[in-house]
């Protein structure tokens, strides 16, 4: 008989009933092998009474495993493993893995994705902070206007509709909301139709990707470019290919030289604030790049990269709003300007590709949050996103001049930068006599750390020492401590 008595352990601690932790520990026990088909099973009376616990118990789970077909009662004989079930061969088992119930690795084969993999830097520490590549400070966000809307919007009858199946183009106010706010800020020309809802930006770079560059379509990014976009591009099946970026942004010229003797498909730009090098692409160039796409028949993907943070001058406008011929598929999204957490981007295309977006879209992700995409309508219709995004933007230019003032002064010697017209980020490049590998080591050890390694900006190992240092999520009191450890960095190890 098997040893109930010393093999089922019930915890009358914690939030599961005792018949069904009963339950599950003797369908364990048979799922195991240890207790094999036709295994006779002990009375309720006898097992309540090994286990210290009620026959009531003991019936209750019995009669749960029977209806689960775990376990037959045969009259006048007693209770048993379901006899059709499967012989399985009893396993040595691990203690160990058996209290903890961990699966580190799969018994199947299965496709991995290196290109995709990502080293993070350990940030964790509440204590440490952090520099990151350039993030919105999300303390910052509206987070009393977006608690206000979205009550007012579950407290109304009528908006129960937002919590079935919806559109999978998006929430309808919230693309209404956006033909308007996008037509007047940036210059487009759209009706609801050229609108998809995606789940940030990145959703829209996927989007695009798939559909325009499988069987090795090549696509053309700059020679530094945004990682997470060239990875997407290659998981989608495309061949990059890589051309200079100047202090105009993206080479053009080099872009008709390769439209030339191959052929492209698409032309990957953050023509306002570029990734990571912070430059904005020239007007000359902007019109050079949309003849190219005109005359060679490529899409041009221009990612809307902190379009609203422009601290210089009014922004220029994005190629899109300039696009008569259907090349530009614009992608943008709320992330930046109210929060990481707030997944909530758009696609703008012609009206045939948004559809096959759309359609493809379906498969990943049958909707967003309506919820949340309604209660951003209503913000962006009562200006609550516009005054948002003007309040912010005084910030950030605050700390933009004292970070980029501070580096200037205690760390010039290490440091070559030009401060930014805009975005969240300043591109520093260390000077070649010194390592970055070896001051990362050093900033380890300190109270501050960098979120990016350096090595994911060198897409084509140029070695050009360079990283992106954001400065937007970090308040003035953390911008002095931030340089204050740096200068102890390298202080301690070039001095």
């Amino acid at each position: 008989m098997f040893p109930f008595k010393n093999n089922i352990s019930l915890d009358r601690n914690i939030n599961r009933s005792l018949y069904l932790q009963l339950c599950d520990q003797i369908i364990g026990y048979i799922k195991s092998g240890k207790l094999p088909p036709s295994t006779k099973l002990l009375g309720s009376r006898k097992l309540a009474e090994d286990l210290n616990i009620h026959r009531k118990t003991v019936i209750s789970a019995y009669d749960e495993l029977i209806s689960q077909g775990w376990i037959e009662t045969v009259p006048a004989k007693g209770t048993f493993v379901t006899s059709s079930l499967p012989i399985i061969t009893p396993k040595k088992i691990d203690p160990l893995a058996s209290k903890t119930n961990l699966k580190n690795k799969s018994d199947f084969s299965f496709l991995t994705r290196p290109h995709l993999k990502r080293k993070y830097a350990n940030t964790c520490n509440k204590n440490v902070l952090k520099i990151d590549d350039g993030c919105p400070d999300h303390r910052l966000a509206p987070i009393e206007e977006i608690a206000k809307t979205y009550r007012n919007i579950t407290k109304k009858n009528y908006h129960k509709n937002l919590l079935t199946y919806s559109s999978v183009y998006g929430n309808l106010e919230l693309r209404k909301a956006l033909v308007t706010y996008l037509n007047q800020t940036r210059g487009l020309h759209i009706t609801i139709d050229n609108i998809l809802i995606t789940r940030g930006s990145q959703m829209g770079i996927y989007l695009t990707s798939q559909l325009i560059l499988p069987n090795n379509n090549r696509i053309i990014v700059g020679s530094t470019n945004y990682m997470t976009a060239d990875n997407t591009f290659i998981e989608a099946g495309g061949c990059i290919e890589q051309v200079p970026i100047d202090d105009q942004g993206i080479v053009t010229d080099a872009i008709e030289k390769l439209c030339k003797t191959k052929t492209i498909s698409a032309v990957y730009v953050t023509s306002h604030h570029h990734h990571p090098t912070t430059v904005t692409l020239s007007a000359k160039r902007r019109m050079q790049l949309l003849q190219l796409a005109q005359h060679y028949k490529f899409a041009i993907i221009e990612d809307d990269y902190d379009y609203d943070f422009h601290y210089s001058n009014a922004p220029i406008l994005p190629l899109a709003s300039n696009d008569n011929n259907g090349n530009v598929l614009y992608i943008g999204g709320f992330t930046k300007i109210i929060a990481p957490a707030m997944r909530i981007g758009y696609l703008i295309a012609p009206k045939d590709f948004i559809d096959e977006a759309a359609t493809l879209r379906r498969v990943i992700d049958r909707q967003g949050d309506t919820l949340l995409e309604q209660t951003l309508a209503q913000m962006i219709n009562t200006g609550d996103v516009q005054r948002h995004c003007n309040k912010v933007l005084k910030i950030y230019k605050t700390r933009r001049d004292l970070f980029c003032s501070l580096l200037q002064e205690k760390l010039s010697n290490f440091f070559d930068f030009e401060v930014p017209k805009g975005g969240m980020a300043i591109w520093v490049k260390l000077h070649s006599t010194y390592n970055w590998d070896v001051v990362y080591n050093e900033i380890e050890k300190s109270s501050i750390a960098f979120s990016t390694h350096w090595k994911r900006y060198d897409n084509d190992n140029s070695k050009h020492n360079g990283v992106r240092m954001g400065f937007a999520a970090l308040n003035e009191k953390e911008i002095h401590e931030v340089i204050n450890q740096l200068v102890i960095v390298f202080k301690k190890l070039y001095t």
